[in-house]
């Protein structure tokens, strides 16, 4: 039976929880994405779409509750991918795309990428750059339940500077060749970086993204120069700052890292020629590592194939995995506080698992790699009130694997059951019982 109505009154105080409870999952084993420990023969009492209570053994399913059987798999937080571009992914001929594809064509696209990046068991990510609308209307697309995918926290179109990065007229020609500006979110001078900030949040972004270095996609020669003044990098931080906006900073070459954390920017994207100078400077001021080594090892492997990438972007992309995965192990080992995120859309969306394979080869333990894309991503978020944890009062965000990812990283490839806030959107292995 559920509470009375005599007993209603102490379900405010926490009392009678079991009864509350809408669903109840019964978990073989449990990683609750703070304690390093894993707990065996466990239950998740979930109420509308938050986590009412975590008990020791396997709650008895009452009437009108659904209990979902997850006795032989390992139940975690939903991960989270702290470095994410859901309106593409790369290929071929991804460089003339936008001249045959329209706003909407990119949107549709994007939904489907959506959907195959919350199946993984990725019920959350940051999206770091796009055309400054797509994400921005696709994270109203899921909210909305339009359509289906993971909760998105979005930077909209990231800064460069003019050449830069994420200059959206670098290498077009022609009447294609144009002078953008902040409103396209290229920044020359403290003002233009100031009104860069403001449009993203007129845009309705989350957060901010720049590419504080050269990339390796971009059609431009380098990959590594500095791309920013100081004086830019610190009008940007404090301008977002203004704005409750976290700063999330795309860099690959050393002294392009070093200006964005002197500046006081939030995590640093990739970081591949990050120094021993830099890992210092990063723990005294607590900036995140967002490694992005999928993405690294990716282009590696692409660089390999004839006429796959432009001349002018294959030497880039040839000397970036091996280097790439050399820095997270010296960068994870040296204590700089890392978070998890994969660059997919460079890699193949719904492959964001590889990553955990990744870190763990770098030397991570497989229990600190799983928190990253948790307990960490969440604090990187500033939203470790609400997500990325398995703890009463916490969002209901639950995945599920076969077997031990402690044992076996790479089980963390096959997710066999998905709930985001509540609602389960994928369930291969559950007796789910419902009572009228």
């Amino acid at each position: 039976m559920r509470c009375n109505a005599l007993a209603a009154a102490s379900v405010l105080l926490g009392l009678c929880v079991t009864a509350r409870a809408e669903t109840i999952i019964h978990a073989g084993r449990l990683i609750d994405g703070r304690d390093d420990n894993v707990r065996a023969t466990m239950s998740l009492l979930i109420d509308q779409g938050r986590i009412v209570a975590v008990r020791e053994g396997y709650v008895e399913q009452k009437e009108g509750d659904t209990l979902i059987d997850l006795r032989q798999c390992t139940v975690m937080p939903g991960w989270m991918d702290m470095h994410t571009h859901l309106m593409s992914e790369h290929h071929k001929k991804v460089y003339s795309d936008k001249f045959f594809m329209n706003e909407a064509d990119y949107a549709l696209r994007s939904t489907a990428y959506a959907k195959r990046t919350l199946m993984a068991g990725f019920t959350t990510v940051r999206d770091l750059g796009d055309n400054g609308i797509n994400s921005v209307s696709l994270r109203k697309a899921i909210d909305e339940g339009w359509v289906v995918g993971p909760r998105i926290f979005t930077a909209g179109k990231s800064l460069a500077t003019t050449g830069g990065h994420a200059d959206p007229t670098t290498g077009l020609k022609g009447d294609f060749r144009r002078d953008a500006g902040p409103v396209d979110g290229v920044v020359n001078g403290v003002d233009d970086a100031r009104k860069a900030v403001r449009q993203r949040y007129k845009d309705g972004a989350d957060l901010i993204k720049l590419t504080a270095t050269g990339g390796v996609l971009s059609l431009a020669a380098s990959g590594q120069n500095p791309q920013f003044t100081d004086e830019e990098l610190r009008a940007i931080v404090a301008t977002a700052k203004d704005y409750d906006m976290a700063v999330a900073v795309h860099a690959h070459g050393t002294e392009g890292m070093k200006r964005a954390v002197l500046a006081g920017v939030d995590s640093i994207e990739h970081g591949t020629f990050m120094t021993d100078e830099v890992m210092e400077l990063m723990k005294e001021r607590g900036t995140y590592l967002v490694p992005t080594i999928s993405a690294g090892v990716w282009v590696a492997e692409m660089a390999e194939e004839d006429d796959y990438f432009p001349e002018i972007v294959r030497p880039k992309a040839a000397s970036i995995g091996p280097v790439a995965r050399r820095t997270f192990a010296r960068a994870y080992a040296s204590g700089v506080k890392i978070a998890f995120g994969t660059d997919s859309g460079v890699s193949k969306h719904g492959e964001n698992a590889r990553e955990f394979e990744l870190m763990v080869a770098g030397g991570m333990p497989a229990m600190k790699a799983i928190q990253a894309a948790t307990l960490e991503a969440a604090r990187l978020l500033r939203a470790d009130d609400r997500l990325g944890t398995l703890e009463a009062k916490k969002i209901a965000d639950v995945v599920a694997v076969r077997g031990d990812p402690l044992e076996d990283i790479t089980v963390t490839r096959d997710v066999v059951f998905v709930m985001k806030e509540g609602v389960v959107y994928k369930d291969e292995v559950s007796t789910a019982a419902r009572r009228e």
